[in-house]
């Protein structure tokens, strides 16, 4: 509902308008300005109604100097309505203290104006530790068919100590097995060759046989540990696994025999560079050395770690080779047998 304020307003705003259009040319008639004033309130075109503020350059007519000049109605004073009431709004609590917290470093940088660019932080590399396996543990026993470097270990410390190898291979083979017979004949142990703690002790400690000689080269027969040892000045240049008389009764041609290696200090008188066969028909004998009667020192394809023959000192062919070639048994060598 339009109050009288209103309505005032409005005719007076009319009565205006209809005066300044009485001086401009082809503006509307009092009578139809009368009757738009006329329209009741309530219609819809009431709430757009010619307002009498300037409309603004791109509809306002070109005019006289006098329009321009026109007076503007003050804005109609409506009465603001008073605020609602309003309940204080709660208070906050205040925060409470917290310990304080760790900037990352990103936002560190951008605090102190460093761009991430300039500062960007290295990935992290994770260390990679290379996944070794560990070491294969020492075996606790070699023995022949063993093989590495255990093997090699063994080898190289009987070379060091004396006992004759032909070769260091890193194969427990027969030559390995009749250096290590050697070794526990010289140590008094169980003649097995497994090397097993006791005979790692004996290499440990440095076991050698001493001779009994002390002058010239020598050949001793150790007849009880079954040794042969080559001396030079009364120093065991090499140590050998040897097999002597078993002392048993064999038959041959006929006639009786007991498989005895005498004992006592003998020469070299004889020797065969070749594979002798036993006149005795006893079996072949690998270039011998004869030092008394039939008795010789000789290679064998056989050599236990017990008296097995028939009164000749067998040891390897390889060892005989060295006898012959290396170290030299020539005729006039002296051999003792104890």
């Amino acid at each position: 509902m339009v109050s009288t304020h209103a309505v005032r307003r409005r005719r007076g705003a009319v009565a205006t308008a209809v005066a300044v259009m009485l001086l401009l040319p082809g503006c509307a008639t009092l009578s139809e300005l009368t009757a738009a004033d006329q329209q009741p309130a309530s219609s819809p075109s009431a709430g757009v109604l010619p307002s009498p503020i300037d409309p603004g350059p791109s509809q306002r007519p070109a005019g006289s100097a006098q329009e321009a000049a026109l007076p503007t109605p003050p804005p109609d004073p409506t009465p603001s309505a008073p605020p609602p009431p309003t309940s204080p709004a709660p208070s906050a609590p205040a925060p409470s203290a917290t310990p304080e917290q760790e900037v990352p470093d990103a936002e560190q940088d951008e605090q102190q104006g460093t761009p991430k660019e300039e500062k960007k932080k290295e990935p992290a590399v994770e260390e990679t530790r290379e996944t070794e396996e560990p070491p294969a543990p020492e075996p606790q026993y070699l023995e022949v068919g063993s093989s590495g470097p255990a093997v090699r270990d063994l080898q190289e410390r009987l070379v060091e100590l004396g006992y004759f190898l032909p070769a260091v291979d890193g194969e427990f083979g027969p030559q390995t097995q009749q250096a290590v017979w050697a070794l526990q004949k010289a140590g008094g142990l169980s003649r097995d060759a497994v090397v097993g703690p006791r005979t790692r002790a004996a290499l440990a400690d440095g076991v050698r046989p001493a001779p009994v000689s002390s002058a010239g080269k020598v050949v001793e027969i150790d007849l009880d540990r079954q040794l042969l040892l080559a001396v030079q000045d009364g120093k065991v240049v090499r140590t050998f696994n040897a097999s002597s008389g078993n002392g048993e009764t064999f038959e041959a041609k006929g006639r009786s025999y007991r498989a005895r290696t005498p004992t006592g200090t003998y020469a070299v008188y004889m020797e065969r560079d070749y594979l002798h066969e036993s006149t005795l028909e006893l079996g072949a004998m690998y270039r011998p050395k004869y030092f008394t009667g039939g008795i010789a020192v000789h290679g064998s394809p056989s050599i236990p770690p017990w008296p097995a023959s028939h009164g000749c000192i067998r040891v390897s062919n390889s060892a005989m080779n060295w006898l012959w070639d290396a170290w030299g048994v020539p005729r006039g060598t002296t051999v003792v047998v104890h």
